[in-house]
């Protein structure tokens, strides 16, 4: 899944895609006259990606004289400065993956998501997905996303033999987390794993923490820009921070890694927990098959919010409004949505939201039973960065980071946080 935009040397790269693809063409975002189907996405792993390059084979073979192209960007660029320097480019995607929420209200406000209701409704998407997974994928009452897949964005996972190993059980509570970071260290073990170079990674951990501390509904208020990083219970839920900090929960190299580099620490073993996204399970399926890990919802705070709620997201593909070929990108979602092929993405340790062919491989259990996490909950919080406005996550990210750093008290870091935001 995905993220945003920190350092230089990422901003060099998102710099040289503009310059790129200005020089294409004379830009406006207008879709390309020619025989090519241009696909843009974050880079979903190879097991994934492996399965776009087969529907792209697919697709070629019962469309002669077309070609696919598929365009994988890094999460951090393409979520900040790629995908919209890709639509605004003269060869733009016909078709684009995004997040549900306030990204793809901008992108059709931008005039870059195409109406697809009358292919869902009578063409070639009819009934492949379930009327329910495009409740989240409408704007203005029109159908302008195609679902992909649900991630829970955010649980802590954790190693089930080193856990077992050093007498620790998966912490329900905020206490009982910070008693078993307390437990591990003495025993050597670093407790939990982070790679939060890119800010994101516990930037969203945090973030489920101070919907639950403050309630959903300030935690909405102030990420849209319609209340202060100064509410109640902001510096409350920012003071849980800096226990972490306080009893060393995280590893020293946490704002040196990235997310694939703290998720490597875990799946290697270097670390009992980690709290990241539901896509851990494909990495794990794929790199460390072997390693026995498992996960509990955020533990529970004393706060407003609901205990029980979960983070997450919905994601899908769009069809570019200025393509001159929504008709053979309808048929290319089509085809990516077909059984054999949602039974190909099940192998890879992705669950879609279509329906699988009948005698599909078993589901991972642990999948199965994040994807009813999130379909039982009762709340739902989306992440910062896709769901509200992104210099908003950005401030609060970077607020989060100075804490655990140790660089600012909670008051502080928010108060510069509104300061970034432009709200101060």
């Amino acid at each position: 899944m995905n993220r945003l935009k920190r350092t230089i040397g990422l901003l060099a790269g998102a710099a040289s895609t503009m310059m790129m693809f200005a020089a294409c063409g004379n830009g406006g975002g207008q879709g390309a006259d020619d025989d090519v189907l241009r696909i843009a996405m974050v880079s979903p792993g190879e097991a994934q990606i492996r399965v776009w390059k087969d529907i792209a084979k697919q697709y070629e073979k019962a469309h002669p004289g077309m070609k696919v192209q598929l365009n994988f960007q890094d999460d951090d660029l393409y979520q900040s400065v790629g995908l919209p320097s890709l639509l605004n480019g003269r060869k733009a995607p016909d078709i684009y993956f995004e997040w549900a929420g306030d990204r793809l209200a901008t992108r059709v406000k931008d005039g870059f998501a195409a109406d697809v209701g009358s292919y869902v409704g009578n063409g070639p998407l009819k009934g492949l997905i379930g009327d329910s997974a495009y409740n989240l994928m409408k704007v203005g009452g029109k159908t302008v996303m195609v679902p992909f897949a649900s991630d829970v964005t955010n649980v802590l996972w954790y190693n089930t033999k080193v856990m077992s190993g050093a007498g620790v059980a998966p912490p329900k509570t905020w206490d009982e987390l910070l008693a078993a970071c307390d437990t591990l260290r003495s025993k050597g073990i670093t407790p939990i794993a982070a790679g939060n170079k890119d800010l994101w990674p516990v930037g969203n951990w945090i973030a489920h923490l101070v919907s639950r501390v403050a309630g959903e509904s300030s935690y909405a208020q102030v990420l849209s820009g319609k209340a202060g990083f100064d509410s109640p219970g902001w510096s409350d839920a920012l003071g849980h921070v800096a226990q972490l900090r306080d009893h060393k929960c995280l590893n020293d190299t946490a704002s040196a890694l990235n997310d694939t580099e703290g998720d490597q620490m875990f799946l290697q073993g270097k670390a009992a927990m980690h709290p990241i996204g539901s896509w851990l399970v494909s990495a794990s399926i794929e790199e460390a098959p072997k390693l026995e890990i498992d996960y509990v919802n955020l533990p529970s705070v004393p706060g407003s919010g609901d205990q029980n709620s979960v983070i997450g997201v919905a994601t899908g593909y769009v069809i570019n409004a200025k393509s001159k070929k929504i008709k053979e990108s309808a048929d290319f979602l089509a085809l990516a949505n077909s059984g054999a092929n949602v039974t190909a993405f099940t192998k890879s340790g992705t669950v879609p939201q279509a329906k699988p062919a009948p005698g599909g491989p078993p589901v991972d259990p642990r999948t199965t039973r994040l994807n009813a996490l999130l379909s039982g909950a009762k709340t739902l919080v989306l992440p910062p960065d896709t769901g509200y406005e992104l210099k908003r996550a950005e401030a609060f990210y970077r607020a989060v980071s100075l804490v655990l750093g140790g660089k600012n008290k909670p008051q502080d870091a928010l108060a510069a946080a509104a300061r970034k935001a432009g709200t101060s």
